[in-house]
């Protein structure tokens, strides 16, 4: 008897001291909890539909009411009763916050069901940014190191936006540069010295540095720079109690038009806020303090609002390279790499073999494939704020060619499907399918070394893939006719064309005109028309939702507009005296489509050097006939674009 007793004390005694801990710890637990929203919602919120009242009082019978929900979703979209489907998905999302499966079936609900059911392309675009902002700003920091869900959101910037699936995807893909040149500024001017990768990425990198290295708080900025608070008092006295995104945009037009050679066509359309607001801007006593304010609105949409992580940004372009965040690709980098990399702790043996990791994997590599096809834009954010229809054009940027090869054998690590004792694999096929696409742009283009050097990568590529009979023989072709065999194969795919033309162009520029040689600038232009010409009796085709954007409209329709944004942009990217060569030797055709960004870039340049015995600009880069002309022709077709643009708001 005497010995129960000491047990039963004994016992008394752990559960006293274990109940004590347990009280302890249960008030770090819970608030830790709390803090990383691990905890199921216990109060209905004003707006919330009404199954979220009736999930918290079923109590323990919550997850059944959750189960019975999901079905009924489901079926809802079945049916086609979308509306229907997403106040049941945001019951579940609200009673079960941590459910993957349903937040991806919401924003997939928004992004392309309902949005294909709207009438203007503003409307699709509102409910693929809903779908985005979903998974962005709810549903990962909800569950942050949620494979699928960053998957899912790399694949609606990958898909949705960049590919040519739907209809409005040229809007999207305006949307989506227009909305990053707010938030970001316009990215490193590009120039004869980012031609080096390693130049290029540092420049991306001290870009994103400025914003990192921001004043976090109010209070800094007003530390940063003594005229800083007398500034944002005077903001605030003309906006009033605006967003930071909103202050951005006027930040960004009134930017825009003070570089612009159209200034006092785009200031007589000012309200008054933005000709008040202007005033500041140019006033130099306020330089600096724009500076810190400006960066530090960047940094606080970003990190609060976007929810993207400043320092992981520059990690990524690091590794990665420059990426442009006007594209829909380099998001989808960063959300799938992003999700990988925080969801490695549980990469096993055991979950090797689904398909999560290497679907998200591929996710990046894809994203990266179109960053070297379409990685480099040219948009003017200007005419889109004003016409809300730019031209776009993205072209290949040869940059994320070394990015592809750099990374290929970390991903094939973790593929089980893409082991060397496979005979074929997707990232072989991949790669290799890449690199004929890269050899025949660099032939196009008249960089013969380059393209051999490539066409030399494919033919000893360790990986390939040997279930291919014919292979031995494609590859032992000259690369003429390696070349040919391509083409004629993919002639009418939109990357295909995309290269095909703006190579030749940038090769009748350089090859022919900066070298004096007419024949290639000829031949060139020729082939790049007939090329456009064919591309477009092929693939365009006018759609319901976007009528002055065809689907595959990937670059303006009318080759004359396309040839003078293509020498515009090139000229711009080449050296002065380049510039000027090229300028001096181009018909008068391409050189009104360059002068405004010619003027824009070097006029102050060369105003400098005139002051000490150098030419003036106008001997130097004379105004071309018909300037005058092109300019209100181009007027005219940015008010014809507003109009149109606001008889589809009127619909």
């Amino acid at each position: 008897m005497k010995k129960d007793r000491i047990i039963q004390v004994l016992a008394a005694g752990v559960m006293v001291v274990a109940l004590t801990l347990g009280g302890v710890l249960a008030v770090g637990l819970n608030t830790s909890a709390g803090i990383n929203r691990l905890v199921y919602t216990e109060v209905a919120e004003k707006g919330d539909p009404p199954e979220v009242a009736m999930g918290i009082a079923m109590g323990a019978f919550r997850g059944i009411f959750v189960n019975y929900l999901w079905m009924r979703a489901n079926d809802l979209k079945e049916e086609g009763k979308y509306w229907e489907a997403i106040e049941l998905s945001k019951a579940i999302t609200r009673l079960q916050p941590r459910f993957p499966r349903v937040w991806v079936f919401h924003a997939w609900n928004m992004a392309y069901n309902i949005s294909v059911k709207t009438s203007t392309p503003e409307e699709r675009w509102t409910w693929v940014q809903a779908g985005i902002r979903l998974l962005r700003d709810e549903a990962i920091p909800a569950n942050p190191t949620d494979l699928i869900l960053h998957r899912e959101l790399a694949w609606l910037y990958l898909h949705k936006v960049q590919a040519y699936a739907d209809d409005a995807n040229g809007v999207y893909k305006r949307k989506v540069a227009e909305e990053f040149t707010v938030v970001m500024g316009e990215p490193p001017q590009a120039d004869p010295a980012m031609a080096d990768r390693e130049t290029a990425v540092k420049r991306y990198v001290d870009w994103l540095r400025a914003i990192a290295d921001a004043p976090a708080s109010i209070e800094e900025v007003h530390a940063a720079d003594p005229m800083a608070r007398d500034l944002i008092a005077r903001v605030g006295q003309v906006l009033g109690e605006e967003s930071y995104m909103s202050i951005l945009q006027r930040w960004e037009v009134l930017s825009a038009v003070r570089r612009s050679g159209r200034r006092e066509y785009f200031e007589k359309m000012f309200g008054t806020k933005h000709a008040q607001l202007m005033s500041l801007v140019t006033d130099a006593r306020y330089a600096g303090a724009w500076d810190a304010f400006v960066r530090h609105m960047r940094k606080r949409v970003l990190e609060d609002d976007y929810h993207y992580d400043l320092e992981r940004m520059i990690r990524v372009t690091e590794k990665y390279g420059p990426m442009d965040w006007r594209h829909a690709a380099s998001h989808a980098v960063y959300w799938s790499s992003r999700g990988v990399e925080l969801s490695l702790p549980r990469f096993t043996e055991e979950n090797k073999n689904n398909f999560d990791f290497v679907n998200t994997d591929r996710m990046t590599i894809q994203a990266v494939q179109e960053l070297a096809r379409t990685g480099e834009v040219y948009f003017n954010f200007l005419e889109q704020s004003v016409t809300r229809n730019s031209t776009y054009i993205a072209i290949p940027n040869p940059h994320f060619i070394e990015t592809y090869g750099r990374i290929l054998e970390e991903l094939t690590s973790r593929s089980w499907a893409d082991t060397d004792k496979r005979a074929w694999s997707f990232y072989s096929a991949g790669y290799e399918n890449f690199l004929a696409d890269q050899i025949r742009y660099y032939f196009r283009r008249g960089q013969r070394a380059e393209a051999e050097d490539l066409y030399r990568k494919l033919r000893t590529y360790p990986g390939q893939n040997m279930n291919d009979p014919d292979r031995d023989f494609n590859l032992s072709r000259p690369i003429e006719e390696f070349v040919v065999a391509q083409l004629f194969d993919r002639q009418t795919s939109p990357d295909v064309a995309r290269s095909e033309i703006v190579g030749s162009l940038q090769q009748s520029f350089v090859s022919g005109l900066l070298v004096g040689n007419n024949e290639v600038f000829r031949r060139e232009r020729e082939y790049a028309k007939q090329q456009h010409r064919y591309y477009f009796e092929e693939q365009y085709r006018i759609n319901q939702v976007t009528p002055e954007i065809g689907r595959m409209e990937l670059i303006p329709r009318d080759f004359n507009v396309l040839e003078g944004q293509v020498f515009a942009a090139l000229v711009s990217l080449v050296g002065f005296d380049e510039a000027q060569v090229m300028y001096g030797r181009a018909p008068d055709d391409l050189r009104v489509h360059a002068y405004d960004v010619i003027s824009d870039r070097y006029r102050d340049e060369v105003a400098a050097q005139e002051s000490r015995g150098g030419k003036a600009f106008d001997l130097m880069f004379p105004e071309p006939p018909g300037l005058a002309a092109h300019r209100a022709k181009m007027a005219r077709l940015v008010e014809e674009d507003r109009r149109r643009d606001l008889r589809n708001q009127l619909k």
